[in-house]
């Protein structure tokens, strides 16, 4: 199933407001679900499903509903494996965004670490 545009905004919204208030401190431009699908450059089978942004705008985070819609619309999504994907999306995202603050890039090397792999499993490296 594919969750429409606005529920699925909607999800979000109910989903962020669960999250600890600490976590959106100096997220200026907020949590920003945007319709285009997003896909690595270089594994074109690969869909960026959210992305932490610290730049000239400020502070924020993109998650690409396109991107959700295609992988749900192949893997054949439940509405409870959407809101999961959803709530995954966001919470790595906030993550990405408290490491930031912190002058820390775990996360960052770990998700190099995995495209890495990926990349060798599938013989794109």
């Amino acid at each position: 199933m594919i969750l429409s545009f606005d529920r699925a905004a909607e999800a979000l919204d109910e989903m962020a407001e669960g999250f600890p208030e600490p976590l959106f401190d100096e997220l200026n431009g907020g949590v920003n679900l945007l319709p285009e699908v997003q896909r690595d450059p270089e594994l074109p089978d690969v869909y960026i499903l959210g992305e932490y942004c610290d730049d000239l705008l400020g502070r924020y985070i993109n998650l690409y509903y396109g991107s959700f819609a295609a992988l749900s619309e192949r893997e054949g999504w439940t509405e409870a494996q959407w809101n999961n994907e959803l709530r995954t999306t966001l919470s790595h995202e906030l993550t990405h965004h408290m490491e930031g603050r912190a002058g820390v890039d775990n996360l960052d090397r770990r998700d190099a670490a995995k495209l890495e792999a990926y990349r060798r499993e599938s013989g794109e490296a």
